[in-house]
């Protein structure tokens, strides 16, 4: 959530906390929901035969851009200052999660079928 910005005369500016907003708005729980119905729905349709598969595409490609917009235009700002490291920040590090280790499971030496087959 990027926080808003003051204007010259030190209040904040309504038109930025609107913008805001409506980011949050799209790329938050109710975004996140309609794309997942809108892929769900094309995806049905395409598969019923009554969308063609280049306009599925778009709609996937239209979420892509709507959720990975914030990264794309840090990419452009990034690009624009002219510095070279275009990947992201970590927020924390990467730490591996320890797995119990499990026994073997026995072979249990009942088998129901065993000799059903075989004619005597």
């Amino acid at each position: 959530m990027m926080p808003s910005i003051p204007v010259a005369d030190g209040s904040y500016s309504a038109l930025v906390t609107a913008v805001n907003w409506v980011e949050r708005l799209l790329i938050g729980n109710l975004g996140t929901s309609i794309a997942i119905l809108a892929i769900a729905g094309v995806g049905f349709a395409m598969l019923q035969g009554y969308l063609p598969v280049r306009n599925g595409v778009r709609v996937f490609i239209g979420c892509f851009i709507l959720f990975g917009a914030p990264l794309i235009a840090q990419g452009f700002a990034t690009a624009l200052r002219g510095e070279q490291n275009f990947a992201p920040q970590p927020s924390a590090p990467m730490t591996n999660i320890p797995t119990a280790q499990r026994e073997p499971t026995k072979a249990n030496p009942f088998d129901p079928y065993a000799g059903a087959t075989v004619p005597h």
